[in-house]
């Protein structure tokens, strides 16, 4: 509808945009265009990621409350097999990568793994169709993946980053944690080395989670954006074995996000690594 209207690089340009909105006066005004979004500075908000995220996160936990609530001592039926087996998979990735003792990690790895793959999933929608919808509302713009967003993306990952660093004082106790900073791995002599060395290790663990998954996704995005620009023929030759093969990507992220945070929780709890 409105690549018929728009040049294609407006075009990529407005799926691109999120709906960037904040408190001016008094009133809630939204931007029009990037140039608008940046003029309001820290403050300003993407209401279509913090929406969406919101929306899916309740689903998740609505439609695992239901099932919970409903289970079945004879034979199970199709939604609780479905999450007794993704329950069971956590189970087992948790496991295999967590050796310490956490009421913790298990849930947090089932919610990270569900949210981002329901956030992920949102990338198969047809890119027009929301876009229209809202366009029809009065609403100039709004994506609809929140992980193609980098402030999604990276909230998540220094979520992840603080229950690291809380786990690593918690456990081997401000001393613990400072000297794993500063003597290792060259001892107290090469403490500035040490320092940096594991500052930038530290550093780079949200870093790589949040721009690991921002950057495929937005990726993948931008793919389904420039299928949308070709004819109506050639978008639905190309588009279907592109989403087919997107479901791959999907679970792939979020299978890595989860991955790495039971990692990184993990090391948080070791004397050394």
């Amino acid at each position: 509808m409105t690549s018929e209207v728009l040049t294609s690089t407006d075009y990529i340009r407005h799926h691109l945009q999120n709906l960037t909105c904040s408190l001016q006066d008094g009133h809630f005004h939204c931007a029009h265009d990037v140039a608008e979004a940046k003029e309001m500075g820290f403050w300003a908000f993407n209401v279509d990621t913090l929406g969406v995220s919101f929306v899916l996160g309740l689903v998740f936990l609505l439609f695992f409350r239901q099932v919970a609530k409903s289970v079945a001592q004879g034979v199970p039926g199709g939604s609780q097999n479905f999450i007794e087996w993704i329950v069971e998979f956590i189970d087992t990735s948790v496991r295999g990568s967590f050796s310490g003792r956490s009421a913790l990690v298990a849930p947090l790895a089932l919610t990270i793994f569900i949210w981002i793959f329901l956030m992920n999933l949102m990338d198969l929608v047809p890119v027009d169709y929301i876009p229209f919808i809202a366009e029809q509302m009065g609403i100039g713009h709004f994506k609809v993946v929140p992980s193609t967003d980098p402030n999604a993306t990276i909230g998540m990952a220094l979520g992840v980053f603080f229950l690291v660093i809380f786990y690593s004082i918690k456990i081997k106790g401000v001393g613990g944690f400072v000297g794993e900073l500063t003597l290792q791995p060259f001892g107290k002599f090469g403490l500035p080395f040490n320092l940096f060395l594991e500052l930038v290790n530290l550093i780079a663990k949200p870093v790589s989670l949040a721009l690991r998954l921002f950057g495929n996704m937005y990726a993948g995005e931008m793919i389904f954006i420039l299928i949308a620009l070709l004819p109506f023929y050639a978008q639905w030759t190309l588009s279907l074995p592109w989403a087919i093969f997107h479901i791959l990507i999907v679970t792939l992220q979020a299978f890595i996000f989860m991955t790495l945070t039971i990692v990184y929780l993990d090391m948080a709890h070791q004397e050394h690594h």
